[in-house]
């Protein structure tokens, strides 16, 4: 039963790390876990991934680099300010500039660290270290 298709897959991601595997399958496919595995290229957590049409919700084949340790959704999606992403930093990452946070903003899906720079806020999705 999916009650939150962004916490099965970054669940699955973080199982298949686990054990190893060089890939994982996500389903069901959305927009927002789109959003959320390309700031997880960008940022070097996940090698590649690709879109696959099933005819249905589709799926997305994740090809994994093995440098996750840990990553996993926030709830409540808690809307923050910029200037308190520090705050959210220190409670979700073990370390300063260790990880990311996910957040979505009025300009897309974005790491903490673009959104610091472009001095916007949003609510958090998910982190990864």
């Amino acid at each position: 039963m999916l009650n939150d298709p962004l916490a099965d897959a970054m669940s699955a991601i973080k199982n298949a790390e686990q054990k190893g595997k060089r890939e994982c399958i996500i389903k069901p496919a959305s927009k927002l876990i789109g959003g959320v595995l390309k700031v997880l290229k960008e940022e070097g957590y996940i090698r590649e991934f690709e879109f696959i049409e099933d005819g249905k919700a589709g799926t997305f084949k994740v090809t994994l680099n093995g440098v996750i340790n840990d990553c996993g959704v926030i709830k409540p999606r808690y809307p923050v300010k910029y200037t308190e992403l520090e705050k959210w930093e220190s409670k979700y990452l073990p370390a300063r500039d260790f990880g990311i946070l996910i957040l979505t903003t009025t300009k897309g899906i974005i790491s903490q660290k673009k959104a610091k720079e472009d001095n916007t806020g949003g609510k958090l999705l998910a982190y990864a270290y």
